[in-house]
């Protein structure tokens, strides 16, 4: 049996279902084929119930230090229930879940339970783009669009030389399921989701050695952001090890402890832990999806797309993690949307990646968008910088976060904002000004004449705004 419709989808993520339910709200008839759950990484196994685990620790790590706020708790009294965190968790999943499904129902949209599969041309079509798709039942329905978009996502990276046992060497999926907190975990990756779990597992108790092999953390981010960072987990006893490389065929497991051998530059250490968790990055999912039965070209490990995310056989479309573009969930997003608006006959406006903000939900946060200061000089800015500290700011006292700045980042010819960047309390919160900013091409004294209320954490960016040129009032 075959379904007709005008555009299938083989992935229900945010891609997967952003484009869907754009393009049933312009009339057509979407099809989505997912093998997994409706959501996909970013409800099920990242985005939101990382976060959900960061707030119980938050919460739990503020407990902890309730004194400083002139709150006294009786010693003993505060303990992390985990199958409770865990429940929690899931609770909150579940909720955006069921939202999600109304979603689908609100807009009409057919949802295949399968994987699905591209096949070339056939009885079908006498093009490549129809779907094949495996129902759980071992039967096979035939779905056969009119244009098709790939929103496969992506999965953790794994090591060679590593284990494939959660029980000793995790991914961050494995992570989130856990059944109790560790002793002590080794991160392998100071990238975003390292952070975050270096972030989080320290303020739940756990003893935390974060290893990366680049010069520093987060190496994507501004210099002076990474070493605040890295400053403040420090602070709080993690154990952060850059500039080594790991060797990888040390690797052992003994009376309940993961070991293996890192050479530091200055000689060579033995790091061990109960758990270790390999956050390395993500992959693209283009295996056993039927690629072969096209023409579409990959570039390296990715599927290679056009500005309006075109795949080389035109009517078919690639958004999201499997493309190779910056793997942030709004970026995926909005990809869907350009591909949407592209595919029904619009003229969308692209959007680089310089203008996609980035947010890293440790402790401090981290927030940013546009160039890096390393990254505008090398590229020929002359800039001229704003930075104030949040200890400068009075809702940043009042929290009690007095750590960390905004920093705004300006060419000095066109006296356009290239870049902002934030880490410090609800850094991830302030960014959109920022974002706005940049969208509209503003001047950092246009948004340093914008009305801050007081006392809030946005005067924090309204000020390194008008440092740039040196008209601050709070330093």
């Amino acid at each position: 049996m075959s379904i007709p419709c005008d555009i299938a989808i083989i992935g229900g993520g945010i891609a997967g279902y952003t484009a869907a339910i754009r393009a049933a709200q312009a009339g057509k008839k979407v099809v989505i084929i997912e093998k997994e759950k409706l959501g996909g990484t970013c409800l099920h196994k990242g985005c939101i119930p990382s976060k959900a685990l960061l707030r119980s620790a938050e919460i739990y790590s503020t407990l902890l230090n309730a004194d400083t706020y002139g709150i006294k708790v009786a010693e003993g009294a505060v303990t992390v229930d985990f199958p409770g965190v865990q429940q929690r968790k899931e609770q909150t999943v579940e909720q955006l879940y069921k939202g999600l499904q109304y979603l689908m129902r609100k807009h009409k949209i057919t949802i295949i339970s399968g994987a699905g599969r591209v096949i070339g041309p056939s009885i079908f079509s006498p093009r490549s783009g129809s779907v094949a798709v495996e129902l759980a039942d071992g039967e096979m329905e035939t779905v056969v669009p009119v244009h098709l978009m790939i929103a496969t996502g992506s999965r953790p990276r794994t090591l060679p030389g590593l284990p494939a046992d959660p029980a000793q060497v995790m991914t961050s999926d494995d992570a989130l399921v856990m059944e109790q907190l560790p002793a002590s975990i080794l991160i392998i990756g100071g990238g975003v989701i390292g952070v975050e779990w270096a972030s989080m597992l320290i303020d739940f108790g756990v003893e935390v050695t974060l290893v990366e092999t680049a010069a520093r953390l987060l190496p994507g981010e501004d210099a002076e952001v990474s070493a605040e960072l890295t400053k403040q987990l420090g602070k709080r006893g993690v154990r952060i090890l850059t500039g080594i490389q790991l060797k990888l065929d040390t690797y052992t497991y003994k009376d309940g402890q993961a070991s293996l051998e890192a050479d530091t530059g200055e000689g060579k250490v033995i790091l061990a832990a109960e758990k270790l968790l390999v956050s390395v990055g993500r992959q693209a999912n283009i295996e056993g999806i039927g690629l072969e039965n096209t023409d579409i070209q990959l570039n390296k490990d990715v599927i290679r797309v056009n500005g309006n995310f075109q795949t080389t056989e035109p009517h078919i479309y690639a958004v999201g993690d499997v493309n190779g573009g910056l793997q942030l969930a709004h970026a995926a997003a909005h990809e869907a949307m350009v591909a949407v608006e592209h595919l029904l006959g619009n003229k969308p406006s692209g959007t680089a990646h310089a203008q996609i903000p980035r947010a890293i939900y440790s402790h401090p946060e981290i927030a940013s968008i546009g160039l890096t200061e390393e990254e505008a000089r090398r590229q020929g800015h002359d800039i001229k910088i704003g930075k104030i500290p949040f200890q400068a700011i009075g809702k940043a006292l009042i929290l009690g976060e007095p750590g960390g700045f905004a920093k705004v980042i300006a060419d000095k010819k066109t006296n356009d904002i290239i870049g902002v960047h934030l880490v410090g309390p609800h850094a991830t919160d302030l960014l959109s000004e920022a974002s706005l900013a940049l969208l509209m091409d503003a001047a950092p004294w246009e948004v340093g004449q914008v009305i801050h209320p007081h006392p809030t954490l946005s005067e924090a960016l309204g000020e390194a705004m008008l440092a740039v040129d040196g008209n601050a009032t709070v330093i």
